[in-house]
């Protein structure tokens, strides 16, 4: 079964979009370890109304915060601490796709980062990128500590506007897969998703297949 992580170089560049556009891709099952804030339009919920299949599992996140800030201080302010050892994947016979809440270096306690979840976790990345100034140096910093860690990346999603002296530069210099670029602002749809999904299926099978 394909297993990836979605992350991203930073927060609100579009993981969830991308999240959603993989899940119906794959018809994976999703789950997300971490929800920081908006437990009642959480990123599971967000997901669970974009796809249209529905073969698609949704398993609970292993924790749920109130407060919508970096997993540590969310943690905190609920009077829990995250441990490393409480994650574990998901049984499923099923694909699956993983969202991290924010960022490869956000801590999720005071001694280990997401990173240290991803490497545990023992599985490829899918990076999201957004234009935005100072993107290339985000992307290019996030590229390099997965590598440093020996850390498969899958390639590169980028969200936004088309920039493509950025989006070639960091191809280039990295050279990593792009699975293309995601247009959009707002009012994310089912027929939206399903679109990308066409699309994001198509280069998953190239790149398993090879």
């Amino acid at each position: 079964m394909r297993k990836l992580i979605i992350a991203g170089i930073g927060t609100e560049i579009g993981k969830t979009v991308v999240s959603s556009i993989v899940v119906e891709a794959l018809q994976a099952d999703y789950w997300k370890p971490v929800q920081s804030g908006a437990l009642e339009d959480s990123d599971t919920e967000t997901v669970r109304r974009l796809i249209s299949n529905s073969v698609t599992r949704f398993h609970p996140e292993t924790y749920r915060l109130r407060e919508p800030l970096s997993p540590h201080a969310a943690a905190a302010i609920d009077g829990v601490e995250i441990s490393l050892p409480a994650f574990q994947l998901p049984k499923t016979s099923n694909h699956l796709v993983v969202e991290l809440a924010g960022g490869l270096l956000v801590p999720l306690n005071d001694r280990d980062l997401n990173i240290d979840l991803v490497q545990q976790l023992n599985l490829p990345v899918l990076l999201v990128s957004k234009h935005y100034l100072g993107s290339i140096n985000h992307t290019l910093l996030s590229v390099e500590a997965l590598q440093r860690r020996g850390i498969p990346i899958l390639g590169l999603v980028f969200n936004g506007p088309a920039t493509p002296t950025s989006e070639d530069f960091i191809v280039n210099y990295t050279g990593l897969r792009s699975f293309g670029r995601i247009e959009w602002k707002t009012g994310v749809t089912n027929d939206f998703v399903s679109q990308y999904a066409t699309k994001m299926r198509a280069l998953l099978e190239e790149i398993y297949a090879g």
